[in-house]
């Protein structure tokens, strides 16, 4: 088995690959990434009844990874870059050839995928952590399932300014719907679900937006999300009407939160030159 870990700054996700299969995909929270790394690892080998011996390799990745200065338990153990799992996360078992990863983590990174060719193309500063932030400051709450739920029974057209609201006729490539300003409508009118809803289309619809932009002056029109934002309900339906704006396909695959740990466990399997030992800088 290859354990594949997506190591955050207090999350950390953990993944085997084994005979190509993913298996047992695992989270968990600490204050820290050291804390949540080990015990990630030992809640999944033990959960699974899984033994030392049978781990040929564990690879380490995300922003955390470069807290970790030895071999985990003893095991052989490397790093890989982020971007690179990232790529190879969200290739895997779509079948594409050219696609666009976002990543919606704490902002969002986007990195394009031209058969074997990936690299990080940029990001935003708009991700998991703004939704929070602002929920903290306009609804007192980062219960992240509280707010989704809020959201369930929030009125858009509370919140949204929409270009049904300037203009009586729809503008090309824009229906009536579409969103003219973000919270450009608010008012005393809106209440906390309509907020909730609206919060979470801002950063939605953003991102969206952004990643249409990232693929400007190329063929690409399949982008592949990833990251914990795929799991919120209102994700689906939002990159569906962007998808449909753009003539483009928004894809949240199967274990779409685990994508960056599965790459992780793929840089050893396909691409070893991208693995460097643990505790040596990135391709030393």
């Amino acid at each position: 088995m290859i354990i594949g870990i997506d190591v955050g700054g207090s999350t950390t996700k953990i993944v085997g690959i084994e005979n190509g299969s993913v298996k047992y995909p695992m989270f968990v929270k600490a204050n820290d990434p050291i804390t949540s790394l080990f015990g990630a690892f030992g809640k999944y080998i033990y959960d699974n009844s899984i033994l030392l011996s049978d781990i040929e390799q564990v690879v380490l990745t995300g922003v955390g990874s470069s807290y970790i200065t030895q071999p985990l338990y003893g095991l052989p153990t490397t790093c890989t870059d982020e971007f690179i799992a990232n790529g190879l996360g969200a290739q895997y078992v779509t079948n594409l050839d050219s696609l666009i990863v976002v990543s919606m983590g704490t902002g969002t990174s986007f990195v394009q995928v031209e058969k074997d060719v990936i690299r990080h193309i940029g990001g935003i500063g708009i991700g998991g952590c703004t939704l929070l932030g602002l929920s903290q400051l306009l609804l007192q709450t980062q219960d992240i399932c509280w707010i989704s739920e809020l959201a369930k029974k929030g009125n858009l057209e509370n919140v949204d300014l929409q270009i049904q609201d300037i203009c009586r006729t729809s503008l090309p490539g824009l229906p009536l719907d579409a969103t003219a300003s973000l919270f450009g409508k608010i008012g005393n009118s809106a209440h906390p679900e309509d907020i909730a809803l609206g919060l979470l289309h801002m950063v939605l619809q953003s991102i969206g937006q952004a990643a249409i932009l990232s693929a400007l002056n190329t063929s690409i029109y399949d982008f592949v999300l990833i990251g914990n934002l795929t799991q919120l309900p209102q994700c689906r339906p939002i990159f569906r009407i962007i998808g449909e704006m753009y003539n483009a396909r928004f894809i949240i695959p199967e274990y779409a939160e685990y994508r960056t740990a599965i790459g992780a466990a793929l840089a050893y399997l396909k691409r070893k030159d991208s693995c460097w030992p643990v505790g040596a800088k990135a391709g030393k």
